[in-house]
Parts: structure tokens; sequence; C-alpha cells
């Protein structure tokens, strides 16, 4: 089991997020749900050791603009963007700002629970 380290999963849409949910909490994973980045941010600091699964077309900041905003504030964890907007250029903007993982919508759940693992993993992560 992985308890000790939470997936905080940023998505807009009410059944991805609870898909997503229930996804990670049968694969072990404890999970926080928010529904926009901002909401996210508004609890504080995230913990270093926290994964967090973002959706990229969010209200307000975008996954990745969230990306930026915590590692400004010093946040060292892993962000494993999903999207239904797959494109090229999307797919550069994320590695160029480090995302540990990139998933299009709709994407197969196992692909989802294996890049969380990786990332659970990562020394000191991202």
């Amino acid at each position: 089991m992985n308890r000790s380290k939470r997936v905080l999963v940023v998505e807009d849409d009410d059944s991805m997020r609870v898909a997503i949910e229930r996804l990670l909490n049968a694969a072990g994973f404890a999970t926080a749900l928010h529904a926009s980045a901002e909401e996210l941010l508004a609890v504080g600091s995230v913990e270093d050791d926290a994964c967090v699964v973002a959706d990229l077309a969010l209200p307000g900041l975008s996954g990745i603009e969230l990306l930026g905003v915590l590692r400004a504030r010093g946040w060292l964890g892993s962000l494993i963007l999903i999207t239904a907007h797959d494109s090229p250029s999307v797919r550069q903007e994320a590695a160029r700002s480090g995302v540990a993982a990139y998933l299009a919508k709709p994407f197969p759940g196992n692909s989802l629970v294996a890049a969380v693992h990786r990332a659970m993993q990562a020394p000191g992560t991202r």
C-alpha cells in the first residue's frame, strides 16, 4: 500500500475526478481531490512527496501553470498531466515544463497507475 504518500487530483470534470479517485484508491493510493488549481493552492503548502495529477484545461490556471506556481513555491514533487487536448505543441510544452508523465484522454487506467507509481518512487521527486 502507498498510503503514506498522497496523490492530489486536480480535475474540473466531476465524473473524471471521481473515476480517477476510485482508480487510485483501488491501487492503494490515498487521494485528495480538487476542482481547480486555485483550490489546491488555497490549501497552503503541498508536501514534496505528494504526486499531483492535473488536467491541462482547468478553469483559471492550467495544469502546466499550476506546476509553475508549485515550483516557484519550492515544491519538488512530480506532476502528471492529463489532457483531452493532445497535440504535438502541448506535448512539447509539457516536456519543457518538466511534467513527470503526460497522458492523453482517454487513457487506460493502468497507464495512470503506472505513472503514479513511477512518480512516487522518484528520489526527491522532480
